[in-house]
């Protein structure tokens, strides 16, 4: 009915039953209208009208479709030599755009690949004569309505347009009448075929429970005469899952589903139509337009979105006039939806039987042989399964995980060198001490001496001693903040006036040492107050610090001991023995009762200096003069 309407250039609409030859009802027509050079050796066009641009392009929904249908065209128009492309997402872009650039005839692809090619000027769709839209409720729908407007809107005004598709609603032939100019709508069905449904698939619906699902599907797997079959889930994961259950259960299943890879997706149904395996579990993806020859039951799992989905899925059996099994398990929340579904299609199974995998209908409906398991016995596990079959390398950009998954980078060796190159050693952490490396601290060489450092005293004590031990980590006192040298402490020993003659003498020299250093480098710290007064009055820590005396006996390198009263005592009794070597005129003895006095000599000079303790006397006193000035100067009381 088609062909005649569609060869002679006008614009269609066909809808026609799943299973009855659509593909073919648009292909044929397009594949007369392209010029080829055969027309133009037998006369029937000229040489102008060869062109390398796409002359017809046919819009698909899915990626498993687009293959299918250009490999039915690419069958059907062999003899002709018509050159078909299929552009779709999922694989490389260059070997398309190499393709588009040797020159092509028809286009078949999913709006989005197209959309990204035409919009790189890649794909020129200013030569389209013909346009199809395969599955047209689909293609209209809110989904893929505006990438179908935009590519419309870069065809040429003047074309041929044709929609195909099981079930056409009123408002979607509303919709495309504005896409179209004056269309035929062709509507077949057998005189004898009434129903919805193909009149050859045998429907059976059962109210199942979700945890006896698995079981049940392992059953009918293995019903009498059963050949290829498609289990159908409304989601991914469930999808992988009962793909995995059946797998463990001894059957070979493979998976399609969106969060596949395209290579893996491609896998599963290359083995599923080569007989590699037997049970397809899908998605949705796979519910329109999928032919595979031999496909004797198909098993709704979970129950369909609508009436529309539920058409598209059972047709995947019974197709070309054979007979097929159609199964459809509802849950107890999908009651409802079920009933939309089953008025709508007036299919007469408005409340389903409540049914198990132990039900004696359930045996005997399905043609289940009796004492049937949920488990294949391995002498039917004939199958090579789905890793017999071969990953085809797509150079994928899309894919979202899975088996199969690669990205551009599969296709090349562009980071072959990164995986050659040596793996680079772990960085070494350098610990400093004062900004001299530990290395240098312990007499090992640095591998890049600097010729600004010199060695300090702690290097040279350092270095003395034995390879393999380390003095203890010491407290280093610095005066000025200049000088990185530590001050040795002095062994003890008693205190007599030529000793602190000497060690005041010592202290002179270290000082001047500190200012040439000083002025001899730029200070590593700030100078701070507690480094000033140090600098100022060395003799306050005669005993505590001070550098190696003139006549003393070595001892080991000991921690600065911290300057307590008990220290302090002996210390100003050692000033006091040497005031009388070191002044002209003695001076008297200094005791625990005369440092007293001289103590209280000088906080008293320092309370007549200073500012005198803020007490609570003080304070009162201090307000009271206060509130008299302000009372003087007319300024209201504080209080």
């Amino acid at each position: 009915m088609t062909l005649p309407v569609a060869l002679s250039g006008t614009d269609v609409i066909g809808q026609a039953k799943t299973g009855t030859g659509k593909t073919l009802g648009f292909g044929l027509p397009l594949l007369e209208r392209v010029t080829v050079p055969a027309d133009v050796e037998a006369g029937r066009a000229a040489p102008e009208a060869l062109t390398d641009a796409p002359q017809a392009l046919v819009v698909v929904p899915t990626r498993e479709l687009c293959t299918q249908v250009t490999n039915d065209l690419l069958t059907a128009g062999k003899v002709r030599n018509v050159r078909v492309l299929a552009i779709y997402g999922g694989r490389a872009y260059e070997p398309q755009v190499e393709a588009l650039k040797k020159g092509v005839d028809v286009v078949v692809g999913t709006p989005g690949r197209l959309l990204d090619l035409a919009g790189q000027k890649k794909l020129n769709l200013k030569h389209i004569k013909s346009l199809v839209l395969d599955e047209a409720d689909e293609m209209l729908d809110l989904g893929f309505l505006p990438d179908v407007e935009k590519i419309i809107n870069m065809l040429p005004a003047k074309r041929q347009t044709m929609l195909f598709s099981a079930t056409m609603p009123g408002a979607v032939i509303g919709l495309a009448r504005r896409y179209m100019s004056q269309p035929t709508h062709i509507r077949a069905a057998a005189p004898d075929d009434t129903g919805a449904t193909v009149a050859n698939i045998a429907q059976f619906v059962y109210r199942a429970h979700s945890m006896d699902k698995p079981e049940m599907v392992a059953r009918i797997l293995q019903a009498e005469g059963r050949g290829l079959a498609m289990i159908f889930c409304r989601t991914k994961r469930t999808a992988a899952d009962i793909a995995e259950q059946l797998q463990r259960r001894g059957f070979a299943s493979g998976a399609v589903h969106g969060d596949l890879g395209q290579g893996a997706r491609e896998q599963a149904l290359r083995a599923f139509r080569n007989g590699k395996v037997d049970v397809l579990v899908c998605t949705d993806v796979a519910a329109r337009g999928i032919d595979v020859e031999g496909v004797t039951h198909v098993i709704n799992y979970q129950s369909p979105e609508d009436e529309k989905t539920f058409l598209h899925r059972v047709g995947r059996t019974g197709r070309a006039g054979n007979s097929g099994t159609a199964i459809t398990f509802v849950d107890w929340d999908d009651i409802p939806r079920w009933q939309l579904i089953n008025k709508a299609l007036e299919l007469g199974f408005h409340e389903p039987v409540e049914t198990y995998s132990t039900s004696p209908h359930f045996f005997e409906e399905l043609k289940i042989p009796a004492g049937t398991k949920g488990v294949l016995p391995r002498s039917e596990r004939t199958r090579a399964g789905l890793d017999a079959e071969e990953v085809e390398d797509l150079g994928e950009t899309g894919g979202r995980g899975g088996r199969g998954r690669g990205g551009r980078g599969d296709r090349t060796e562009a980071r072959s060198e990164e995986r050659e190159r040596p793996a680079r050693s772990p960085r070494r952490r350098r610990r400093t001490r004062s900004g001299t490396s530990l290395d240098q601290a312990a007499g090992t060489p640095s591998s890049t001496p600097s010729a600004e450092s010199a060695p300090t005293a702690a290097e040279s004590v350092t270095a003395s001693e034995p390879a393999g031990t380390r003095a203890p980590r010491r407290r280093r006192r610095t005066r000025g903040g200049a000088s990185g040298e530590p001050v040795a402490a002095a062994a003890p020993r008693a205190v007599t006036p030529e000793t602190v003659v000497e060690t005041v003498e010592a202290v002179v020299e270290a000082v001047e040492a500190v200012a040439e250093s000083v002025a001899a480098e730029k200070p590593r710290r700030r100078r701070t107050r507690k480094a000033a007064e140090a600098a100022v009055t060395p003799a306050a820590e005669v005993t505590e610090s001070a550098p190696e005396p003139v006549e003393t006996v070595e001892a080991p390198v000991t921690p600065v001991r911290r300057r307590t009263r008990k220290t302090a005592e002996p210390a100003e009794a050692a000033v006091t023995a040497a005031e009388p070597v070191v002044a002209e005129e003695p001076k008297p003895r200094r005791t625990r009762k005369a440092a007293a006095a001289a103590e209280a000599v000088a906080d008293t000079a320092e309370a007549t200096e200073a500012k005198p303790r803020r007490t609570r006397k003080t304070a009162a006193a201090a307000e009271a003069a206060v509130d008299t000035a302000e009372a003087t100067e007319a300024k209201p009381r504080r209080t």
